[in-house]
């Protein structure tokens, strides 16, 4: 019933005014597009018709501009395709704005545990001690990455908030202006933008979005629990990887970490300012005007120029002066607004959010080498070296690098990046920047590098203040993972390292790189058993065991329903806190505006309480064990064999857009990690390689391998024993779900073309045989008769925004394949489709 009622909601607030508002596209007054818009419905049209009769993209335009269109030229249909491009890209934000302004009201109708829920089940069961407990130390962190999915500039994000408000009032006349003015923005980079650009466009974010949201967050939770000493100011924390993130990428520098570090501290004083220029408009009283001044000129300040920062101890020791003075002698008045600032200045300190350092492993194995190696230890190679004598190196020798002695700018930026950060955390304070993590960790000198280095770069190992956290994302590196942590936490020296850092280790595990190495179910499930074995050996050597989620948007990424992952993880998990990664567009599909960052940043908690507080301990038995762990080789091996087919790459190459993301001006990192001529898997980003195969509208990574591995069991007769499986284990039901939703964002006939290719015609099949294949089996063990059929609302807006770029979708396979001919044109084709990926990413909101 609650469904049905929602979906009702979903159609009158999302379908009908998106079709009202968009009928308003048709009139506007731009040169050369005017018939663009009466022709996209026919040109839809024109595609689903196509692609059912089992006709190409080529075909299909051939058609259009024959018999609707009337252009014969080449150049002009091509003219005509930007066009189009352009046209669709802002039909994607119409529809983004409407389902934005929408959610409030569909949130009424959701089945979502939301905060207040919470707190009135516990008022029922009477578990008020055990949630004050647990909310006194829980904390979820959320930390925005700078991955290339992500390009809205903060023009066009002004006009989406707009845009929303509007839709909320139902003001059409203000609606037709501001979709003018949509039409004569840019929606793209000019250029690349820099990482510097990077973060400042999510620093945006945080300061017109998430600086109030998470305050609100923060008071809700305050005021509703029964313990009026409550001060958890880190149940909600942001961490930031834009500007520190130079893994692959070579852009990011010791100075931009630094300039971005300051960014964030500058735009958090600016916060700050205004919210107490308001307060002051409150606070008029004779007795006060001094100390809120005083306050202001510093703030001030402090805002614009980086080298007069103000300390949170003085930013909290003026507002006590004033709370003081506001209870002996203004009876208190206002006291509340002033109570809610400070504890904003708690939760944000002078930091705003935590920039976190990572590099890719290989990178300090580069920067050790060539430092024992100008100390005369070795010739050549760390292989020289037996692994105790490099580990005493490590540990106990001490040299004073300095980067200027040498070539090597990776090194020389390494040294000068680690011998800065002290710089950072005494301007924006230790938590400005405390954490960092290590890519493909897969041994103990992944860790260990990192602390020897901050060693040789001038820190005295009793005063490292930063979390060392190793980024196991191969499955060599999961499986490596006990034996990797059990050694450290045998090495005195480190061990009394994590006794400085409140016998904590955070560890962070790869979705990503997980599931392009070993499939879809293989990763999640490696990932899930990693966390438990990981949980007990911590355990063991009393260390509480923090996990970090690298999840990006699609399944394929580990995105996918959060709250139901989390409130999936089986009660051998640690549960101290719960730390994930947004990434690319799903800043803003998922976290864009305050009530969506709210609502999701509740679920976050509460899937991370309710485990524990209503005695929802999940058990997975050792029989569910070993069903999920055969359903998960079988998968690996139909998607190894995937991987290890000949035309495997060929076919993302020259069949797919996975060139054509380092052409866009998306992101500033390269497409791919190091600079090998020839394409490697192991190279390739997991957001370039997912993304290709979201473009193609295959979405490989996201099931590939399960439908064989269910229909072996089901020739085996125990396709019942899958479907009990998927009823009563939530961490299967919750892989499955995000599967049908992968399944549901695909259509091969797009690329059904490719079937008869000389070349591609054996590998397409492979794909869509395992794709039919894997739709019938989850359709099987779940007992639905369609994909996201228990998801309605969900389901229809992936329908709608499919429908949107389709005919974006038909020209970007017109243009690779005229690409594939070498066309006279075949720069203009290639343009298009680079351009063709915007429309594309942003309509599918976790597309990479």
């Amino acid at each position: 019933m609650q469904q049905s009622r929602r979906l009702e909601e979903f159609k009158k607030s999302v379908t009908n005014k998106f079709n009202i508002y968009n009928s308003l596209f048709l009139s506007l007054p731009y040169k050369n597009i005017e018939n663009v818009g009466i022709l996209i419905p026919v040109l839809l049209d024109q595609c689903e018709r196509g692609l059912r009769d089992g006709k190409d993209p080529k075909e299909i335009l051939e058609v259009f501009f024959t018999n609707f269109a009337n252009i014969k030229d080449e150049r002009e249909r091509l003219d005509f395709m930007f066009r189009i491009i352009q046209y669709v890209e802002r039909q994607v934000v119409l529809y983004d704005s409407v389902e934005d302004s929408a959610f409030p009201h569909l949130q009424k109708y959701s089945n979502s545990l939301t905060i207040k829920d919470y707190f009135e089940l516990v008022n029922r069961t009477k578990n008020w001690d055990k949630v004050s407990k647990k909310l006194s130390t829980f904390s979820a962190r959320i930390v925005l990455t700078a991955h290339p999915t992500q390009f809205y500039t903060p023009a066009v994000l002004d006009i989406i908030a707009e845009l929303r408000s509007l839709i909320d009032e139902d003001r059409i006349y203000d609606i037709d202006v501001t979709l003018q003015q949509l039409g004569l923005t840019s929606l793209i980079n000019a250029k690349k933008p820099t990482p510097l650009d990077e973060a400042k466009n999510i620093i945006y974010i945080l300061r017109n979005t998430y600086y109030n949201a998470v305050g609100e967050l923060y008071q809700y939770v305050k005021s509703n629990i029964k313990d009026e000493d409550f001060e958890n100011y880190n149940i909600i924390k942001l961490g930031f990887w834009p500007g520190g993130d130079r893994d692959g990428n070579p852009f990011v520098t010791a100075d931009i970490t630094r300039k971005v570090a300051d960014e964030l501290r500058l735009t958090l004083m600016k916060c700050y300012y205004n919210e107490l220029k308001e307060l002051r408009k409150k606070l008029t009283f004779k007795g006060m005007q001094e100390d809120l001044a005083e306050l202001s000129d510093k703030l001030y300040k402090a805002m614009f120029d980086p080298t007069v920062p103000i300390t949170y101890a003085e930013i909290i020791g003026h507002l006590d002066v004033i709370r003081e003075k506001l209870i002996a002698d203004y009876h208190g008045l206002y006291l509340d607004i002033l109570d809610s600032f400070t504890d904003k200045v708690h939760i944000f300190k002078t930091h705003f959010a935590t920039l976190d350092i990572r590099q890719d492993h290989s990178k300090h194995t580069l920067v050790v080498e060539t430092v024992l190696k100008k100390q005369g230890i070795i010739k050549e190679s760390l292989d020289e070296l037996k692994e105790q004598e490099l580990v005493k190196l490590l540990l106990k020798k001490n040299f004073k690098l300095n980067p200027k002695d040498f070539d090597d700018e990776i090194v020389k930026d390494t040294i000068a990046n680690i011998q800065q950060l002290r710089e950072i955390q005494n301007t924006n304070g230790e938590d400005g920047c405390n954490r960092y993590i290590i890519s493909n960790s897969e041994d103990i000198f992944a860790v260990l590098f990192v602390f020897g280095l901050f060693r040789w770069c001038g820190w005295d190992e009793k005063d490292i203040t930063f979390d060392i956290v190793p980024l196991f994302e191969t499955m060599k590196g999961m499986d490596a993972s006990e034996a990797v942590m059990q050694t450290l936490f045998d090495i005195p020296q480190y061990r009394k390292h994590l006794e400085k850092r409140n016998e904590m280790h955070t560890i962070m595990l790869g979705f990503s790189d997980g599931t392009k190495d070993g499939g879809y179910l293989k990763a999640n499930w490696s990932i899930l058993k990693t966390k438990e074995t990981l949980s007990k050996v911590c355990k063991k050597n009393g260390i509480k065991a923090i996990f970090f989620d690298g999840r990006g948007g699609p399944p394929a990424r580990g995105g996918g329903k959060t709250h139901r992952f989390y409130a999936a993880q089986t009660k051998d998990v640690a549960n101290h806190e719960i730390q994930l990664t947004i990434q690319g567009q799903t800043i803003t599909s998922t976290y864009g505006t305050k009530e969506q960052f709210k609502h999701n940043s509740e679920q976050l908690l509460t899937a991370g309480l309710s485990n524990n507080i209503f005695g929802k301990e999940l058990v997975i038995t050792s029989a569910q064990r070993k069903l999920i762990e055969e359903l998960s080789d079988l998968s690996f091996d139909k998607y190894d064999a995937l991987k290890q087919h000949d035309k495997f790459i060929p076919y993302l190459e020259h069949r797919s857009t996975l060139k054509y993301y380092t052409k866009a001006n998306i992101g500033s990192r390269p497409g791919k990690r190091g600079n090998k001529a020839k394409l490697t898997l192991s190279d390739l980003r997991a957001i370039s390689f997912v993304g290709s195969w979201s473009q193609l509208k295959q979405n490989v990574p996201g099931y590939f391998g399960l439908g064989t591995a269910i229909h072996q069991l089901k020739e085996e007769g125990r396709l019942n024993e899958v479907k009990k499986l998927y009823k009563e284990v939530p961490f299967f039901r919750a892989l499955m779900h995000n599967s049908m939703m992968s399944l549901a964002k695909t259509n091969f006939n797009l690329t059904s073309y490719m079937k008869d290719d000389p070349e591609f015609g054996e590998f397409w099949n492979i794909l869509h045989d395992e794709f039919q294949l894997s739709k019938k089996m989850l359709l099987q063990i779940s007992g639905l008769k369609i994909l996201m059929e228990d998801e309605e609302v969900s389901r229809e807006s992936v329908k709608i925004r499919e429908k949107i770029v389709l005919p974006l979708l038909v020209i970007q396979q017109n243009a690779l394949y005229h690409i594939t001919q070498d066309s006279k044109f075949k720069e203009l084709y290639e343009k298009i489709v680079t351009r063709s990926l915007y429309g594309n990413i942003n309509a599918s909101r976790n597309s990479a």
